[in-house]
């Protein structure tokens, strides 16, 4: 199937050298303080921490920095990627292409991909397992919850759409432990009051989702990850309760090839989530870690890489290949605003701009997560955006607010007719 830009006008990409802007915040202070963190929290040799620190002193006003050759797949990919921008500055390029290019540096810089003592060392490894540490009290009462839940509901209990509407709202607020805006060492992000956060949903259309997939035939997801830690427990606690109440007869989980944004998650990443459940020592989280491999073994749970996820692509670029395997689903599931800014380009559009018009290219329905951190967005109606921007300046960047959207692309209506019925 070949892919296609939306059918609008495309605006301007976001770059750093937007005086006073969040993007230009995060390229001259963020991205600097993220590579000197790996610094602190590895025992890499002298050399790697010169290249780490001399990357940290670039960012500011310095120019791109080479990729070395490596043994990366993706590696002449990137040399593609980086010839439009030789010569140029990190804070004048678009900033999705400086943010996903300074992590793929990282792992150019420390060695990931070549044989010998630092091959496949993941340079945030500390702060995901202590993510998951913090995150043990949360998992218990989550867990608690949903062993309750599974023990009651059926597909025409009650209790299915009251378990799978707040699971849906924690697979949204779960994204707040992004470890790449909060570190895990300062304080515990993974509690918080559904009630209360519904307060800070921009857009919601969680009642309309549940309905869709509660009336569905069984649906297959292409459900595309976030964050490990908190978040991808979760997404794996939402996803348990998809697939064991047939609402779901198949769920591919899309995740990083590699480390990156801190804390994406990858397939290494689920296992190690899995296995910290299993050994939790609670005997309710580790029945959640057994039904998960249950649907590993099964192959209800497929878990998925690809390159495109670590590329600095928009979303309608993506290979045909990948396009395929979405074309192939119920339902698209899309988690986070890095996700979420690859879906849009990463470009300023107006804020009340019609999501669907934007994602026209995409053959399936699709769902949205995200909490907002960064200053793209679209589908919110003006007098919300009016109304939460007088209440918080801060409103697009600051983790806050969240946004649940399910939309029907024009290419997606053969779907829509489809489950219907």
């Amino acid at each position: 199937m070949k892919t296609k830009a939306p059918s609008l006008p495309l605006p301007e990409p976001l770059i750093g050298a937007e005086t006073g802007s969040f993007t230009e915040f995060t390229v001259t202070q963020r991205m600097p303080a993220i590579a000197r963190r790996v610094i602190a929290e590895n025992n890499f040799p002298p050399h790697i921490n010169e290249g780490l620190e001399n990357l940290a002193k670039q960012l500011p006003s310095g120019y791109l920095i080479p990729l070395s050759d490596d043994t990366g797949i993706d590696v002449a990919a990137w040399q593609k990627y980086l010839q439009p921008y030789q010569g140029n500055r990190w804070i004048d390029v678009p900033w999705f292409f400086a943010e996903t290019y300074f992590y793929r540096l990282i792992l150019n810089i420390t060695n990931y991909f070549l044989p010998g003592a630092w091959q496949g060392v993941d340079p945030f490894q500390l702060q995901k397992s202590q993510g998951l540490k913090t995150s043990l009290d949360a998992t218990i009462t989550l867990c608690t919850q949903l062993t309750d839940w599974l023990s009651h509901i059926s597909q025409k209990n009650q209790n299915l759409p009251t378990a799978l509407t707040t699971l849906l709202y924690f697979a949204l607020w779960g994204n707040r432990a992004d470890l790449s805006l909060w570190s895990a060492f300062e304080s515990d992000r993974t509690r918080f009051d559904i009630a209360t956060q519904q307060a800070h949903i921009l857009v919601d259309d969680v009642p309309n989702l549940t309905e869709f997939l509660l009336n569905s035939q069984p649906a297959q997801i292409v459900f595309i990850a976030d964050n490990a830690g908190f978040e991808l427990i979760c997404d794996l606690a939402l996803i348990n309760v998809l697939l064991t109440t047939g609402i779901a007869n198949q769920i591919q989980l899309h995740l990083k090839p590699h480390p990156t944004f801190v804390s994406d998650a990858t397939i290494k990443d689920v296992g190690d989530t899995v296995d910290f459940l299993a050994t939790s020592g609670d005997e309710k989280v580790a029945n959640l870690a057994q039904r998960l491999q249950a649907h590993l073994a099964s192959k209800k749970l497929i878990l998925c890489e690809d390159y495109f996820w670590t590329s600095p692509l928009a979303f309608w670029e993506i290979p045909d290949s990948l396009q395929n395997q979405l074309a192939n689903a119920s339902l698209l599931l899309l988690k986070g605003d890095a996700n979420y800014r690859r879906l849009l380009g990463d470009r300023h559009w107006d804020f009340s701009t019609n999501v669907a018009d934007i994602v026209s290219y995409l053959p399936v329905p699709l769902v949205a997560l995200r909490t907002l951190k960064s200053e793209v967005a679209a589908g919110i109606p003006p007098q919300i955006v009016e109304t939460v921007a007088k209440s918080d300046p801060h409103w697009l960047t600051n983790g806050q607010w969240g946004m649940v959207q399910f939309v029907f692309p024009p290419a997606s209506r053969n779907v829509r007719s489809e489950t219907a019925t």
